[in-house]
């Protein structure tokens, strides 16, 4: 019998959680069967139980695979232009989301998410660590900007990375109800908002 390499493994892995996804963006995760999965995928039940013994874990996986590419988004854009003007790294995070959501929906899986997270308390405390890493990222950059004077000081810099990254969901609510054009200037108007560089 052939060895089955983790290439393989990997793939049949991705196959399946694209079809997951494909699945739960049109029916939703309660409307979903396995059956309708294991259709999706072109793979016997056998194949899929083999990689998720459950839907709940196809469906944590999807989380938590979306949630490290927007956290990976907030990092990359504050740790390699940490100087740049917050509008301009708030504005890069979500043209980096809209253009995820082009690709993968992502905007409507991450709405699906956070409704399911309601009732799934370990979606829900993967949520909350998520936005933590995120308001910890932006807080750093925006202790620069207050150091450097182009940020007040009136408020902490934790206070003003929360009430920057409130500002994510709602857009994401949007993308995900088919508002993309109503959204085309946004990031415009955060770089507009927020012109000043910390090294200006």
């Amino acid at each position: 019998m052939p060895k089955v390499t983790p290439e393989y493994m990997e793939a049949r892995r991705r196959q399946i959680l694209d079809a997951a996804r494909r699945c739960f963006l049109r029916d939703g995760f309660h409307s979903t069967s396995m059956q309708d999965l294991f259709a999706e995928a072109g793979l016997s039940a056998g194949a899929v139980y083999r990689h998720f013994p459950s839907k709940n874990e196809m469906i944590t996986a999807i989380v938590e695979e979306s949630m490290r590419d927007v956290l990976a988004m907030v990092h990359s854009v504050a740790k390699d232009r940490p100087s740049s003007s917050v509008g301009d790294l708030m504005a890069d995070v979500f043209d980096i989301v809209r253009a995820k959501t082009a690709e993968q929906n992502i905007a409507g899986l991450s709405v699906l998410a956070w409704s399911e997270s309601l009732r799934n308390p370990s979606l829900a405390a993967q949520f909350n660590d998520l936005l933590a890493q995120m308001r910890s990222a932006l807080t750093e950059v925006i202790r620069e900007h207050q150091q450097s004077g182009t940020l007040t000081r009136e408020a902490s810099p934790e206070a003003i990375g929360a009430a920057l990254i409130c500002t994510l969901p709602g857009y994401i609510l949007q993308l995900a109800m088919g508002e993309s054009k109503a959204l085309e200037g946004v990031p415009g108007a955060l770089r507009a908002l927020w012109p000043e560089s910390a090294a200006s």
